[in-house]
């Protein structure tokens, strides 16, 4: 699945359009398009329904893209004087918002229109400019949300750990009271957005923090070397366009660059004791057991 660095990366190709990249073709940026035409067959992974996708999006613009946690955020532009329930009802409303979560097998691509459609392509937004946005999920486990308030899908989310606001003492105070196992722990959503899997193990390697070790019995510097190795491996992981791990992403170059994930076996990066795979909250996850002590 892909987390925050891989889902940040998507955004910002989206922002800021593509030059030809592998087997790529260029794209222009998406924001200020405007959708034309909408085809979808997913309707229990559309909200509120792949009706209200494919008769309201047509006629209107994307006025940016961000990210909150995994998720992609699609500003719209719609008349102002509508709410949401009237913008379904007689069409263009308020300001909107499209959210997508790639979920397991989600890709996103922008192609020409022209370009042969796959039997996974069940979402295509047809633009302005004779692209396509194609949503691929050959699982069928993403979601598409058609909003006026982002809060009704994120507002469960916990903080973005790369803003600015996100401080070491932001940290100490989320910390503070919980109990449970760091692993699983950064992988709860309503306790930092964005990280998975890969993240978690890299960034518990990093601050040399075994993945069963209880959060309320760190110490206070065993805190704040989790903290700076949260950040440091998500923005290592943008800086490289984030882990390709399989056919679901395939842009990414950090998967040379990881440090224990998938590594079993193979001698760790610090200290050349053998990589180790555990099974953590029914995850794999993967260990030095010489840096990772579990105490």
């Amino acid at each position: 699945m892909p987390e925050l660095p891989e889902v940040e990366t998507i955004v910002r190709k989206l922002n800021a359009g593509l030059p030809v990249e592998k087997n790529y073709p260029a794209y222009p940026p998406l924001p200020g398009h405007t959708i034309l035409a909408v085809q979808a067959n997913w309707p229990r992974q559309i909200y509120p329904s792949v009706r209200a996708l494919k008769k309201q999006l047509p006629g209107h613009r994307i006025e940016a893209i961000t990210r909150r946690g995994k998720y992609l955020v699609f500003k719209l532009a719609f008349a102002p004087q509508l709410s949401l329930s009237q913008f379904l009802e007689r069409g263009p409303g308020g300001e909107g918002y499209l959210l997508i979560h790639l979920k397991m097998s989600g890709r996103l691509d922008v192609v020409p229109a022209s370009w042969p459609r796959s039997k996974h392509d069940h979402l295509v937004v047809g633009l302005d400019n004779n692209y396509e946005l194609r949503f691929n999920d050959a699982r069928k486990f993403g979601r598409v949300y058609l909003v006026n308030d982002v809060q009704q899908v994120v507002g469960q989310l916990g903080p973005e750990p790369l803003e600015a606001a996100f401080t070491l003492g932001a940290f100490r105070a989320l910390v503070a009271g919980r109990s449970g196992a760091l692993k699983p722990t950064l992988l709860d959503q309503t306790f930092i957005a964005g990280v998975g899997n890969i993240y978690a193990d890299e960034s518990l390697w990093r601050a040399r923090l075994h993945p069963r070790r209880k959060l309320g019995a760190l110490a206070p510097d065993e805190v704040a070397a989790l903290y700076r190795s949260i950040r440091a491996a998500l923005n290592d992981g943008i800086k490289h366009g984030g882990s390709t791990i399989d056919w679901v992403y395939p842009e990414g170059n950090y998967q040379k660059r990881l440090k224990v994930y998938g590594r079993a076996g193979q001698p760790c990066r610090r200290c050349r004791a053998t990589i180790q795979r555990i099974v953590v909250g029914q995850r794999s996850t993967f260990i030095c057991p010489h840096c990772q002590i579990e105490a």
